[in-house]
């Protein structure tokens, strides 16, 4: 259990610990270590040198394994490389400590629906780590639209070869799917897709276009190989049209409810505003520990985490039959 350290009164401290220390990692030692109802109980990397960097730059300890910094902590943060995310949280899990793990939260389905099941016989917090559900933008967005009729979002950036060990869809166009999962209370349809991999052995580029059964449809784009980065969304929807420029932090309404009204368009309104961006993942921690140690409801759990990834891979999966399907449409053009 959580114990309260010297100067803390009566107030617990978590002791948590951070599981791999590349470029998430880090900032996540930053939030925990600054964090008044946390305390850094270490960090690990299987680059020893890394994780003795990113520790001493908060004034921590290197771990010397997995199991030595899951046994001297009451929760973790998993940064560690995607395909490493189910084994370190179940182990986690199993032995009694809460977890963060950063999106994606497991590799397939049926390793976040074993995640969903330790934690909820264990009784402990498991966050998923898709950081736009705590950001400004998605707080603006989500308190003016609720009954989404068409979505498009764009997302696109140059390349970089962080985030490389997994796709496009895993690295980018999950924080989309993720945010019109959040607004679109429905079970998806169908999925259509296409993409290619251009700089990676993994898709680089894609755009899916996903419908829902409640008739919503979402057409995403995401690109890691383009040369600025680009992030914006429109939505059609029973309250109005909005759309957003996230880079410019700002968006804008046509509605009936909100801003100045237009003349000579039957009452509708104008809303024009922007946000100033907060540390989200300042946010994400402070909830993480209240989640913990007062019973918080968590909000991006595992069943959401779950149903992100559903959605990546469905996008996934219908990539590869739309690639499929062309290249044996390219095989029966050849022999006619």
């Amino acid at each position: 259990m959580p114990q309260a350290n010297v100067g803390t009164k009566s107030r617990p401290q978590l002791r948590i610990g951070v599981i791999g220390a590349g470029y998430f990692g880090r900032f996540h030692a930053q939030k925990v270590a600054a964090n008044p109802r946390a305390v850094l109980s270490g960090v690990y990397d299987a680059d020893p040198a890394r994780a003795a960097l990113v520790a001493g730059e908060v004034g921590g300890k290197p771990a010397g394994s997995v199991e030595n910094l899951i046994a001297d902590s009451d929760a973790v943060v998993i940064a560690a490389p995607a395909e490493a995310h189910f084994e370190i949280a179940r182990m986690a899990l199993e032995a009694g400590r809460h977890v963060l793990v950063e999106k994606p939260i497991a590799a397939t389905l049926e390793q976040a629906d074993a995640l969903i099941e330790i934690a909820t016989r264990m009784g402990k917090v498991l966050q998923v780590g898709h950081l736009l559900r705590y950001s400004a933008e998605h707080k603006a967005i989500s308190e003016r639209i609720t009954r989404p009729l068409f979505i498009e979002a764009t997302r696109i950036a140059p390349y970089k070869a962080r985030g490389t060990d997994v796709s496009v869809i895993l690295d980018l166009m999950i924080h989309d799917l993720d945010l019109v999962l959040s607004l679109v209370d429905s079970d998806i349809d169908y999925v259509d897709a296409m993409g290619a991999a251009v700089s990676s052995n993994l898709e680089d580029i894609a755009n899916a276009r996903v419908r829902f059964k409640n008739g919503c449809v979402a057409t995403i784009t995401a690109s890691r190989i383009s040369l600025k980065t680009e992030r914006k969304m429109r939505i059609f929807s029973e309250e109005g049209y909005l759309s957003a420029d996230f880079g410019a932090r700002s968006l804008v309404m046509i509605g009936r409810k909100r801003g100045l009204p237009l003349p000579g368009t039957d009452g509708f309104r104008r809303e024009q505003i922007s946000w100033t961006d907060h540390d989200a993942m300042q946010a994400e921690h402070v909830a993480f520990a209240a989640s913990i140690l007062d019973g918080a409801p968590v909000l991006v759990d595992a069943r959401a985490g779950r149903r992100a990834l559903a959605a990546a891979l469905a996008v996934t999966e219908a990539m590869r039959n739309s690639r499929r399907v062309a290249e044996l449409s390219g095989l029966i053009q050849q022999r006619q």
